[in-house]
């Protein structure tokens, strides 16, 4: 088997029996999101109308429509979760080990990046499944198209959490970047609320949403449930995926901090 291959396998490995070891850690990720659909979705079922908006093709409970955006905060907040292990392993030397393989740097990155996206992944399912127990169905063939579109945004959220691994030293340091980070991404998104509130809101908080990647990639994932492809966010949610890819690895790379130290 050619080693690129093994080391994606070894490491994916390893994401998930340190997953598995972690209970608390997958019945965190659902907590979050059920909450929000069981508690907040029926306070705010009555304040919040949403008309006929693509993809949907009739009128829509607020339940309804944020189940996307909270398979979005499960792949966020998972992303950022796999990102602090990093830090964790940076601390404890066996990133160090990891990254003097011979593999390249980009490569043992991208292994990381795919083993905690998978988790996410089963993490998402696994919410659309008790979302089902409680009536808030998709189309079948929604379920299947939708993995795809979660892999795309799942690889683009645990990228960005990468790049701001790579620039924090101290694991205490990383925990309230993520606060600065995961909130304001998710709540200035149409994970919640569809653009055209914001706009009657403010149109300044309307283009910060427009903007804001976490919006395409749950745009993505909308799209995909109801068996269709939003081809403007799959395309700035792949461009967001590379950008943020292309920092870390300019993070990690150990000339930068030769050329720092040397300065």
């Amino acid at each position: 088997m050619s080693p690129y291959l093994i080391a994606l396998f070894a490491i994916v490995e390893r994401e998930a029996f340190r997953f598995l070891q972690q209970r608390e850690r997958f019945v965190a990720a659902l907590v979050r999101p059920l909450v929000w659909l069981l508690v907040f979705a029926a306070g705010f079922r009555a304040a919040l109308g949403l008309s006929i908006i693509p993809p949907y093709q009739t009128y829509i409970t607020y339940e309804v429509y944020i189940v996307p955006g909270l398979c979005g905060m499960i792949l966020l907040f998972n992303g950022m979760q796999s990102s602090l292990s990093l830090v964790y392993d940076r601390e404890m030397g066996s990133m160090r080990l990891l990254l003097t393989s011979p593999l390249p740097r980009w490569w043992l990155l991208f292994c990381k990046l795919t083993g905690g996206t998978l988790i996410s992944i089963a993490q998402a399912y696994a919410f659309l499944a008790i979302a089902a127990l409680f009536g808030i169905q998709m189309p079948w063939h929604g379920y299947l198209l939708a993995f795809p579109a979660l892999l795309v945004a799942g690889l683009m959220l645990g990228a960005l959490g990468l790049a701001l691994s790579s620039f924090i030293k101290q694991l205490e340091n990383f925990a309230g970047v993520m606060n600065f980070v995961i909130f304001p991404m998710f709540f200035l998104s149409s994970a919640l609320y569809p653009l055209w509130k914001m706009a009657e809101s403010s149109e300044l908080l309307h283009d910060i949403c427009a903007l804001n990647p976490f919006t395409h990639g749950v745009e993505l994932i909308r799209f995909a449930l109801y068996g269709e492809l939003n081809l403007p966010a799959l395309g700035w949610t792949t461009l967001a995926c590379a950008g943020f890819m292309a920092l870390a690895l300019w993070g990690y790379d150990p000339a930068r901090g030769m050329i720092k130290r040397k300065g």
